[in-house]
This record gives C-alpha cells, sequence and structure tokens, in this order.
C-alpha cells in the first residue's frame, strides 16, 4: 500500500481504493437507520423524540448507590469472564421465579455487555458459514446485521399488523428451508410490542424440537407486558437444552448505560459463548455488575411503578394515533407503538418520518429500519414523558390533518 507525506503524517496513497480492504461481509451492511436518522434530531433543540428506545426514567436511586458504594470500596478490578459468582446466583434465582428454568450459576450462565453482545456471541458460537436464521420481522435493528456478521443467512418471517404483529407459528413452519439451523425469538417485540400466546409458544416449541433448532429468546422486555402473562419458550417442554435465554438490565430496570446483560443455556453452548466472550470483552464492568446484583434483590417494587406509567402512557398513545386516523394496535408489552401511517396520509413511511420531524419537530422511526415487512408504519417509543407525549401527538395530529389536506386538494388522475 503507497503511502505519501502530508503535514509530516503518513496516508494512504490516493490511487488506492479503500474499499478494497474491507470485508465483503462488513462492506455490504448498512448503517442502522435510527442512529443516522437521530443524529439530525440532535441538533434540533426543540424536537420530540420519540425514537430511541430508552427508559426516561433515571436508573432507580439505590442501584446508583451500589455502583458508587462498589466503587468507593475500590472495586475497579477484572472478574471472572462468566461475571460475579454472585450475581449468577441471583440470576439464577430470579430466572427460576419469573420464567421458569433453572440453570446452575457456575456454568449455564454468562453476564454479557448488554443483551446486543449476548446476541452477537450466540450467533458467532453457532453459525458456519452459509448456515440459515429464522427470525420474525419487523425485528430489533441488529437482528439481521448480526446473523450476516456471523457468515449466516437470514431468513425473516413476517408478522401482521392484523394480527397485533403476534408470532405466527404457521409461518415459522411455511419459512423453514433446509439449512435452518437457529431460531431468533424476541417476545414482548422490538418495534411492535407484539407477544405470543401460550399456544402458539407450545407450537414453536414442537415446531424447534422437530426441525432440531436451536433457539436464541430475546427477552429484554419480559416485564413490560400489559396483557397477560408472560411466557419463556425455555420453559416449554424439551426447550431447556436447546434455548439460549437472554436477558439484561437496560430497559425493566433503566439501566441502559450500565450495558449489563446476561445469557442462560445448557454448559455447552454456555461454554462456546464464553470463549468468544472472553477474547472480544474479556468481562462485564465490574460496577455494572454491582448494580445489576442490586437490581435483582431490591429492584421488583421499582420496576412496577414504572410499568405501570408505560401502561398508562401506552393507552394514551395509542388512542391519540387512532384518534388522528393513525391505525395502531394495542400492543401488549414493551414501549413502542407501530402505527401505519401510509393509509391515511399516502405517504411512505420514510417521507412521513423526514416530514414530520422538518414540519412539526416531532421525531419517530421509520417501519422499514426494522426491515422490510415494517413497511407504512412507523415506530414511536412511549418511554419519554407523559407531557412530551400530549405535545407530540398535538403536534403530529396537526401535521396529519396537514397532509391529509394536501391529498385532498390534488386533482383525481385522468
Amino acid at each position: 500500500m503507497g503511502t505519501i507525506q502530508k503535514n509530516h503524517q503518513s496516508v494512504p496513497d490516493t490511487s488506492m481504493n479503500p474499499q478494497e480492504y474491507i470485508a465483503e461481509h462488513v462492506r455490504d451492511l448498512p448503517r442502522s437507520g435510527i442512529r443516522d436518522f437521530f443524529a439530525i434530531v440532535s441538533e434540533m433543540p426543540h424536537a420530540i423524540s420519540l425514537g430511541i428506545g430508552e427508559p426516561d426514567f433515571i436508573t432507580p436511586w439505590k442501584i446508583r448507590e451500589s455502583s458508587i458504594f462498589a466503587l468507593e470500596r475500590g472495586k475497579t478490578s477484572y472478574t471472572d469472564n462468566r461475571g460475579l459468582l454472585s450475581l449468577r446466583k441471583e440470576i439464577s434465582t430470579y430466572v427460576e421465579k419469573h420464567f421458569g428454568p433453572t440453570y446452575d450459576p457456575k456454568s449455564e450462565i454468562l453476564v454479557t455487555v448488554g443483551v446486543s453482545e449476548a446476541i452477537d456471541i450466540a450467533l458467532r458460537a453457532l453459525i458456519n458459514p452459509g448456515d440459515k436464521v429464522l427470525y420474525h420481522e419487523p425485528c430489533y435493528v441488529s437482528y439481521a446485521p448480526s446473523i450476516s456478521l456471523a457468515l449466516g443467512e437470514a431468513v425473516p418471517v413476517s408478522t401482521k399488523p392484523e394480527d397485533s404483529f403476534a408470532l405466527d407459528p404457521d409461518a415459522f413452519e411455511r419459512a423453514w428451508q433446509p439449512g435452518c439451523k437457529v431460531l431468533m425469538l424476541n417476545f414482548p417485540t422490538n418495534p411492535t410490542g407484539g407477544t405470543a400466546e401460550r399456544e402458539k409458544i407450545e407450537r414453536l416449541a414442537k415446531f424447534a424440537v422437530e426441525k432440531d433448532l436451536i433457539v436464541i429468546s430475546d427477552e429484554i422486555y419480559a416485564e413490560l407486558t400489559y396483557e397477560g402473562e408472560h411466557l419463556s419458550i425455555a420453559s416449554f417442554p424439551g426447550m431447556e437444552e436447546r434455548t439460549i435465554f437472554l436477558h439484561g438490565f437496560s430497559k425493566a430496570f433503566a439501566m441502559t448505560g450500565f450495558r449489563v446483560g446476561f445469557a442462560c443455556g445448557p454448559d455447552w453452548l454456555i461454554e462456546a459463548m464464553m470463549k468468544i466472550h472472553q477474547y472480544c470483552m474479556m468481562c462485564a464492568p465490574i460496577l455494572s455488575q454491582e448494580a445489576a446484583l442490586e437490581a435483582l434483590r431490591n429492584g421488583a417494587d421499582d420496576v412496577a411503578r414504572m410499568r405501570e406509567q408505560y401502561g398508562k402512557r401506552r393507552d394514551f398513545v395509542v388512542r391519540r394515533f387512532n384518534e388522528m386516523g393513525l391505525r395502531c394496535h394495542l400492543p401488549r408489552g414493551s414501549f413502542y407503538a407501530f402505527p401505519d401511517v401510509s393509509q391515511s396520509t399516502g405517504l411512505d413511511e420514510v417521507e412521513f418520518c423526514h416530514r414530520l420531524l422538518r414540519e412539526a419537530e416531532v421525531a419517530v422511526v421509520p417501519g422499514t429500519a426494522f426491515g422490510s415487512h415494517g413497511k407504512g408504519h412507523v415506530r414511536a417509543s412511549f418511554s419519554t414523558s407523559y407531557e412530551k407525549l400530549v405535545e407530540a401527538t398535538s403536534r403530529m395530529e396537526r401535521f396529519v390533518e396537514q397532509v391529509c389536506l394536501e391529498q385532498d386538494s390534488v386533482p383525481a388522475a385522468g
């Protein structure tokens, strides 16, 4: 590679093509449709953001205090690669109580840097080049890219608005093809709030066993379930030994910045994930682990308080969207609403978002940021304050009314 000298610094020869040096599976990876969009929002001081999936609640004081106290006591070292044993024991107790399966804290639990790391290393531990991964769309933005980075082939399965974006076992069975190795699930779902009832989870479990699939089950929004009970697929017969159960503290415990999650599963799978984790991360930060320990021991009341507030905001936002003509189902979980904006406004989801931001200074995310099956929809987070939601929906209503007037004034074709 040739270089030239400029201001005493060595820089690449301009005759080279930088893209030739980037790995193909990285070069072709799209940038996040959320982060790019909200780089614009950060420069608009009066904009109201309903975009980023982050609680507006500050991490409860006793959780923050536990991290501060750990720092004061000089807890600044590495931990065991798997995480603090005291935290893994608490995770085992919490998961058994709330989700059903029993995991050995010494060999079947791995503390990770958020659930995002757990997804990444779970896929890398399982996927050989060309292996196929079934997952449902619309879905969290990192699923398809994470599959690509693991050199796997993504096989998306559509969920539908008329079903409130609930998981559909029939759709997974139709989408299955030779080479499928992994089934990825997330419910309650980001961005739709979709869930699955017992009968459908049971059918998905039987499907996984029949097709000999490993299941990666991301249940980060489990505590934020408003309708019915949350059931983990890992609790169904034959599933504990073939499921990687993923969970964390960012959403329900309002601990996004602590970046701590965990994976539970059979020891041979957790060992494989740990091999990757120990080289790329070493361990999750000890101060975050101390905070997570406090959250599990004494955070239940705070979670219940925040869930109650989210439930009230959900009911308000969904009602307002439907009142302004944006058809929206009632999400059974998470803190997202996913209204259809195209039918009433005639705008596609990207144009709607850009115009809404420009003209009304409200930020929502195009549904296609979560896969092609999000077409025509936008994601609006109700994890911001009730007062801001009132103002944001008023601005949106005025914007929708204006767009509809524009549509009515366009002469009919022919």
